[in-house]
């Protein structure tokens, strides 16, 4: 049987805001376009729910349109997660560092094929905790929202040792290309990618994807 093949999953900037929605929408198009992307997680500013809603239904289409996942965040957000991707047409939520009643939670209000994906653990007690909860993905590594660039070596580390202990997939995140080839050799099912990667100036998804391709043929 062969060996699954690793997908790419795209990061959006934190706290997208409607003001940035059609750039954003023209940069998922053309990313998508350029790889074999599974999934967006799309990190939005904290606002009212009908404002979220809408948001999401202006930028679901772009991913949902080649077969990717998208997978709504808010950050400081008091407000129903799980209903605002549902109205918005996403395929599914994204929590960091949630409390395992949360996540228990959103899992059996997720009930019906949508995804429930969690990240941001700094601790692997926490990750095994947050895998037990049923979510769909545990996803190491990733800017935090003020900009902070995790260590490379631990999320590299985080993620080769959830790949040989876990069945839970795992995103293990690139901030910046450099790490690429030292994450696609976990073996993680996806491999991450902050927006610096994928959109803007100096993004190469084909290049990227190249050395997914690139990487398995080695395998």
């Amino acid at each position: 049987m062969a060996e699954p093949r690793t997908r790419l999953a795209l990061l959006s900037p934190h706290r997208v805001e409607a003001h940035q929605a059609d750039a954003l929408a023209e940069a998922l198009n053309a990313a998508c376009a350029a790889g074999d992307v599974a999934a967006v997680i799309l990190r939005l500013a904290a606002a009212d729910e009908r404002s979220l809603v809408n948001l999401v239904k202006r930028l679901a289409p772009a991913a949902q349109a080649t077969g990717a996942a998208l997978v709504v965040t808010v950050s400081d957000f008091s407000g129903d997660l799980v209903s605002v991707a549902a109205r918005g047409g996403a395929d599914g939520v994204h929590v960091d560092k949630a409390r395992d009643g949360v996540l228990k939670d959103f899992r059996e209000r997720l009930d019906d094929g949508r995804i429930l994906g969690t990240g941001g653990y700094e601790q692997k007690h926490a990750a095994m905790e947050a895998g037990e909860a049923g979510v769909d993905y545990v996803m190491f590594g990733g800017l935090y929202a003020d900009g902070v660039a995790p260590d490379a070596d631990t999320v590299r580390e985080r993620a080769e040792w959830w790949v040989e202990i876990f069945e839970t997939p795992c995103i293990a995140v690139a901030h910046d290309v450099a790490q690429v080839e030292g994450l696609l050799a976990t073996g993680a099912e996806f491999l991450g990618l902050e927006s610096a990667l994928w959109m803007g100036e100096g993004a190469d998804v084909a290049a990227i994807q190249a050395s997914v391709s690139a990487s398995e043929a080695d395998t």
